[in-house]
């Protein structure tokens, strides 16, 4: 089946949805709670003359309701409109809920809080809050007078002493057994005490009227609550005379979708986008306004529905005592610019007419993609406006919807730029591997509006080709899209890299060398069919690389390089890229190892200039070793004299100082002595070489200037 098929066959569809059948659902208007004789109530907004008139839905999950009509009421009777939401509305309710009355300046809301019921049941003299039976009513309203009545006991009239379960006992074959209890009504009447199951009485009547009041007002509270997950907001519009007024609010609705057909056969492809929109209300969508907003703004839930109760301290009584002395700084500033305090009347709200919201409904039949003739006859699509930074739709015809159904609509319809080609995704690819690049088709969006995100069903030369996905696209922009994979096309990948010294420097005795890394990828694709085609090659951008080769691109995202390339048939096509990463090294010739000075001195890859630049640093710093060298065996030489000395003094101190041997040690004694004051002078000279040596390296590493 082809795209013209599917459009003949979902347009019939939309003229019976349009024509009879209700297509699109607004939050259910249930009866609302009764109002007085006086006071015109109007619980259902259609009969109320403010039917739902325009419906925006939006891609973050809310829906803007906007109903209108015209309305009369006088200062006495002011007209008042029952709104029921679901209670996971309410909140969105509460928040956003805007009301357009040009007489009004007092409008109000009220409704039942969270806990109202329970809560109000509660406090009426009939507790009817926990489903109470007639046992349990009588019991709880001791002491109030009753006028009972039975088909088998006389009528009696007194007041309520309690009601009590007594065992009941019945005979079985003689024997006396007893069953389960069964309450008993004791009243205290004129004639006394009186007491009999209250099975025997069915009809009861309290004397008190304010218990007959509230028990008839428990009755419309648990009545008019019957659906429990709904609650009604109770809308207020004081003014007299008939005018036209308007309620906006912004509840959770279904985000709609969209799915879109492109029919690429023939010189000009089509591209038809449908919406989806689902009713899950219990109210009907009725001939409404409908728009659908493709954006992303800021939408939240605050809990404004239940009341909330913050903590106080609990402070010690005050007793009176002497007053604490205290000190007021003097005020400064006016209540307003006219030094006027506004009037205590003042609301947020104002009777003036509201302006429009901000995501303008009106229709603009002028807008591209309006209408497209596929085989001769046209098809009406939604009309596309900007509503701030975001995109609305505006069907051209009322919508409806029956409650719990959904409808497709067409979108957009129109003539697109769509140029077929091949795509191969390099991220997909390593080395050595094998993959068939996708058939893709690029489109440029020249429908004059903005295309949400959706699935697209591709058709060519008449039959179906593939599914696709596409993200936003907005005028003008162009996007890829690919539907299926070319089983004629075969691509490799080859990888290599490199590292090459480019420039060495050195200054202040640091020497840098700077380096560039070289990242190669080659694509080779083999086009096995007999038909010539074209490629477009994604390369992934290597993190912190410029493009060295080839010289240009195509198009770049932020995260891959294209290159368009055409494939001749029954060919191999190969594209080189090579991307290029600076690396720099610093070193501190004064902190290298003689090894290190060495290997740098050797490396080709370093410039000429520097290797003799190096050479002598090693020459000088061989130099500074040397002189060490010689230090060291001085000082090692001068530490076995001493140890010498000290061998011969414990010699002495054995023999004597007086003993010839003594003598003998004594005299050698003074010859180390001798020797000693010798090598320090040595030692001293030597030290003064090794100094000598270091400043000369030193002085020299400083003044190294290489470029």
């Amino acid at each position: 089946m082809n795209l013209k098929k599917i459009r003949n066959f979902c347009a019939a569809v939309l003229l019976v949805l349009l024509a009879g059948t209700p297509v699109f659902a607004q939050p259910a208007f249930s009866a609302a709670p009764a109002a007085t004789a006086a006071t015109p109530m109007a619980t259902d907004p259609q009969a109320a003359g403010l039917p739902l008139k325009r419906l925006a839905l939006f891609s973050s999950g809310v829906g803007f309701f906007e109903h209108s009509g015209r309305i009369s009421g006088t200062a006495d009777s002011p007209f008042q409109i029952s709104l029921p939401f679901s209670m996971d509305a309410v909140n969105d309710v509460l928040k956003s809920l805007a009301i357009n009355d040009p007489v009004s300046d007092s409008p109000s809301v009220t409704y039942a809080s969270s806990d109202t019921l329970s809560q109000t049941l509660k406090s009426l003299a009939v507790d009817l809050s926990d489903n109470p039976g007639m046992a349990q009513i009588l019991n709880s309203l001791k002491g109030a007078e009753v006028t009972v009545s039975g088909a088998s006991v006389p009528t009696l009239k007194g007041r309520i002493i309690g009601v009590e379960d007594r065992s009941a006992a019945a005979a079985a074959n003689g024997y006396q057994i007893v069953n389960n209890s069964e309450p008993y009504l004791t009243l205290f009447t004129q004639s006394g005490i009186n007491s009999a199951p209250l099975r025997d009485y069915d009809s009861f009547s309290f004397t008190d009227e304010k218990i007959n009041a509230d028990l008839q007002r428990a009755l419309d509270l648990l009545l008019s609550s019957g659906d429990w997950n709904t609650r009604n907001l109770l809308v207020t519009l004081p003014g007299a005379g008939s005018r036209d007024v308007s309620l906006s609010y912004v509840i959770p609705a279904p985000v709609w979708k969209v799915s879109y057909r492109l029919d690429l056969a023939g010189s000009s492809p089509l591209l038809q986008g449908w919406a989806i929109v689902d009713n899950d209300s219990d109210s009907d969508w009725n001939n409404i306004e409908l728009s659908l907003v493709t954006g992303r703004p800021v939408s939240f839930i605050q809990n404004l529905y239940a009341p909330y109760h913050t903590s106080r301290p609990v402070l010690p009584l005050s007793i009176a005592g002497i007053a604490e002395s205290r000190t007021y700084d003097s005020g400064y500033g006016a209540a307003s610019a006219d030094g006027q305090v506004p009037e205590s009347g003042s609301y947020l709200y104002r009777a003036a007419p509201m302006p429009a919201p901000s995501m303008a409904l009106q229709s603009n039949d002028a807008a591209s993609g309006g209408q497209f003739s596929l085989t001769g006859g046209t098809m009406q699509t939604a009309s596309g406006t900007a509503a701030g930074d975001q995109f609305e739709f505006t069907f051209k015809q009322p919508v409806s919807i029956e409650r719990r159904q959904s409808a497709m609509l067409p979108l957009v319809e129109g003539s697109i730029k769509a140029d077929k080609t091949l795509v191969l995704s390099g991220s997909q690819m390593t080395q050595g591997s094998s993959i068939n690049p996708a058939i893709s088709a690029e489109l440029t969006n020249t429908t004059g509006m903005k295309l949400p995100a959706g699935p697209i069903t591709v058709y060519d030369d008449g039959t179906y080709a593939g599914d696709a996905l596409i993200e936003f696209l907005p005028e003008n922009e162009k996007r890829i899209i690919s539907y299926g994979d070319d089983l004629t096309v075969n691509a490799s990948l080859s990888s290599s890299g490199t590292r090459t010294v480019t420039s060495v420097t050195v200054s202040g005795g640091v020497m840098t060398i700077n380096r560039r890394q070289d990242y190669v990828k080659t694509y080779s694709i083999r086009n096995s069919s007999g038909t010539d085609k074209k490629i477009i090659i994604e390369h992934p951008i290597t993190p912190g690389t410029t493009l060295a080769e080839p010289g240009s691109f195509d198009e770049r995202t932020a995260n891959l390089y294209r290159f368009s390339s055409p494939l001749p048939a029954n060919q191999e096509t190969t594209l080189r890229v090579r991307e290029v990463m600076p690396v720099s090294e610093s070193i501190t010739l004064s902190a290298l190892r003689p090894d290190s000075f060495l290997s740098y001195s050797t490396n080709q890859e370093i410039p000429a200039n520097v290797r003799d630049a190096l050479s002598k640093a090693i020459d000088l710093r061989m130099r500074i070793d040397a002189a060490t060298t010689v230090q060291q065996a001085l000082e090692s030489s001068r530490t076995d004299l001493y140890a010498e000395q000290d061998r011969i003094r414990q010699n002495i101190d054995a023999a004597g100082n007086q003993s010839p041997q003594g003598l003998d040690y004594l005299k050698r004694l003074a010859a180390l002595d001798t020797d000693i004051d010798s090598i320090n002078a040595q030692i001293s000279a030597a030290q003064t070489d090794v100094q000598n040596a270091k400043q000369d390296y030193d002085n020299y590493i400083a003044n190294i200037n290489l470029k």
